[in-house]
């Protein structure tokens, strides 16, 4: 089932949904399992798999010189989401990025999907590779996840890559796309960050799930402008708990994102470990609380492989 076919479904009741991480390369599904195991028992509708571009080392060769490798660290997003959808009986959503893929490898990847009954896709543009200074596409891929919803929406429409294809099966992929409720980081200011949403909703994109933040004031204006601007489908808030020190310099380092006083300030005056979980675990509640009672039409959290901390939010909220 699609996602927006649960939304519709629900009727005005908030659902429940998980975003996990591919083990690292090398690794077991006994860890996703571990993950979700013990949060199934909250009825999510669909489970989000991330994917996670390539990286580069330098490897040291016979001759003295240093030869730049591509790896991937995290893969096996498909096969997680064929385990996930076979272990649990619910849809699971893989992520599709634009950076180190060409055309033709998405096209190849989507045909995958589709075989596999997969009908969800949360279409991203990704980061830049941890080397570069800014996003640097693949030679024949995309450069922007406008590009990628639109090679998707053709699909959806019968268009493949290859002009010889005539009346190709036409795909029915429900896309979902990123959302930046403090604007995505390049984004000059919010009022050019909402165009360019809106143009992927124009080209195709079904619903909207956010990055992360921790003031709900962000995201109910997040949702305003969108509904000035035009866009009217369904937004999804993204939530993560933050229950560590560190969290406090990493989280707007990676995400470009804003912290609460209140949140910063608890956090720094608790001594233990066991009192920041519990500072983070409540506002995350509370997060939560205020946000289902104003109707959004999913909470979707980013689990991070902490099962236990979103499991003490899913049972104060739902």
């Amino acid at each position: 089932m699609k996602v927006t076919d649960y939304f519709e479904n629900a009727k005005g009741q908030t659902l429940i949904s998980f975003e996990v991480l591919p083990p690292l390369k090398g690794g077991s599904m006994k860890a996703i399992f571990d993950t979700l195991d013990p949060l199934m028992e909250f009825k999510p509708p669909f489970i989000d798999v991330t994917y996670h571009r390539e990286d580069f080392v330098y490897k040291k060769m016979p001759s003295g010189y240093y030869e730049k490798i591509a790896i991937r660290k995290r893969p096996g997003t498909v096969g997680i989401c064929a385990a996930i959808m076979h272990r649990y009986g619910v849809d699971a959503v893989p992520h599709l990025i634009c950076g180190g893929f060409t055309k033709e490898e998405t096209e190849n990847a989507l045909i995958d999907l589709n075989f596999l009954n997969i009908n969800n896709v949360l279409a991203l543009r990704g980061d830049a590779a941890s080397f570069d200074g800014r996003f640097v596409p693949d030679p024949n891929g995309h450069e922007y996840a406008l590009d990628l919803v639109k090679q998707i929406d053709g699909m959806n429409r019968g268009q493949y890559l290859d002009d010889n294809i005539k009346d190709g099966l036409k795909t029915e992929f429900c896309i979902g796309v990123a959302g930046y409720p403090e604007k995505h980081f390049e984004a000059p200011n919010l009022a050019a960050d909402l165009a360019f949403t809106k143009a992927k909703v124009d080209a195709g994109a079904n619903y909207i799930v956010t990055q992360m933040f921790f003031d709900n004031k962000y995201y109910f204006n997040f949702v305003d402008e969108c509904r000035k601007a035009g866009i009217n489908v369904p937004i999804v808030p993204g939530l993560k708990p933050l229950t560590k020190t560190h969290q406090l310099s990493s989280i707007p380092r990676h995400f470009y994102i804003d912290l609460p006083d209140d949140l910063v300030n608890a956090l720094q005056k608790a001594t233990t470990a066991k009192a920041r979980q519990e500072i983070g675990v409540e506002w995350l509640i509370a997060q939560s609380k205020e946000l289902k009672a104003s109707g959004v039409p999913c909470l979707h959290y980013y689990t991070m492989g902490d099962a236990d901390t979103i499991r003490q939010v899913a049972e104060a909220v739902f």
